[in-house]
Order: structure tokens, then sequence, then C-alpha cells
């Protein structure tokens, strides 16, 4: 199985700020909501994490190896980067969510983070059909790879909400990814 992970929150998160490839650390919170993953999820086969810091600190809670993969990493959201959701023009939202090709000036596309995430994850297919591979990351990536699961395109991530350090899971069948589950979060309802 393919456990996907959103990692814990910082505090951009929670000041609702665009962070793509700002390497933010986790704030108190999202050390707790990485306790709770490991919690959650248990023993797993193997570990691999984006290379942000966020992830990696995520990814520490499960002690174990961790292997890091640049192709899990956020969307680079170029000069949005730290730019407040609110304060984004409602004509570059318009333009994003219609088209999968829009570039944030010195960004990347979606269709270019579907391009490496569903990579990144049809090289695991094999190994996922018999062991737990946990994949810590972030939304997009995420969004991404439940699109890959459903046979979906990229376009599909605007119609899904994904919570902060949630859980999501795809199991194989025949080869084939299936998602199982989505957005995940009842491991958080003890955190403040």
């Amino acid at each position: 199985m393919l456990i996907l992970v959103r990692h814990g929150r910082t505090a951009a998160n929670a000041a609702g700020l665009l962070q793509g490839r700002t390497d933010n650390p986790l704030d108190r919170i999202g050390l707790l909501q990485a306790e709770a993953i490991a919690g959650a999820i248990g023993h797993v086969d193997r570990l691999i994490s984006s290379p942000l810091k966020r992830a990696l600190e995520t990814a520490a809670a499960f002690g174990t190896d961790t292997d890091v993969d640049d192709r899990f990493a956020e969307l680079d959201f170029g000069e949005l980067e730290s730019v407040a959701i609110s304060e984004v023009a409602p004509e570059i939202w318009s333009e994003w969510q219609s088209s999968i090709d829009y570039r944030p000036p010195g960004g990347e596309t979606i269709r270019e983070l579907g391009v490496r995430v569903r990579e990144a994850l049809s090289e695991l297919v094999e190994d996922a059909a018999g062991t737990d591979i946990v994949v810590i990351s972030h939304v997009s990536p995420i969004k991404a790879g439940a699109a890959w699961a459903l046979g979906a395109g990229d376009d599909v991530g605007w119609r899904t909400h994904l919570g902060q350090a949630s859980i999501s899971r795809i199991i194989m069948r025949n080869g084939v990814p299936m998602l199982l589950s989505f957005n995940e979060t009842a491991h958080l309802d003890r955190i403040d």
C-alpha cells in the first residue's frame, strides 16, 4: 500500500501563506500532528519524504530511516511564495484553476508537478503491492497522487480538499493503483 501523508502544520500554514518551496519547519502543533500521524500508521516497510524541512520533520516522528525524493516536493509557487492566499488576485486564481499549464512567474505548472509525481509513484507500484510505503509530502503532490490513482487528470486537484497532516491510502490491484481513502484526519482529533 502507498500511504500519502501531508506534513504537519507550519507557522506559514497557520498564517494562510503559500509555502511552496519555502523551507519552513513545523510549529508546535505540527510536531504534535507528526506524532499523531506516526501513531495512526504504525509500522512501515519504507519511508520516503520530500526534501523540505516540514516533511522531513514529519518523517522523523516515525523513528526509522527515510529516503528523500525531490519529486515529492511541493509545487514551486515562484513569485507567489510566502504570499497570503487571500492576497492572490482573483484573476490569477481563475487562470490557475482553468489551466494546468498556468505558471506562476518563476514557478512550476500543475502539469509539470503531475508528471514528476506520477513518475515517482509509478516506480513504487511493484513494491507497494506487498509492502507499506509511506510518502511524506505536500498538498499539491498528494492531490496529483490521488488523480493518478483515479486515472484522472491533474485538474481534479482543484475539486478536492486535503487537510493539514492528513493521510490518504492507495492500494494496488493487479498493478493498478486504487484510491482507498483520501484526507483521513481522525488521528488529529485530540490535538488543539
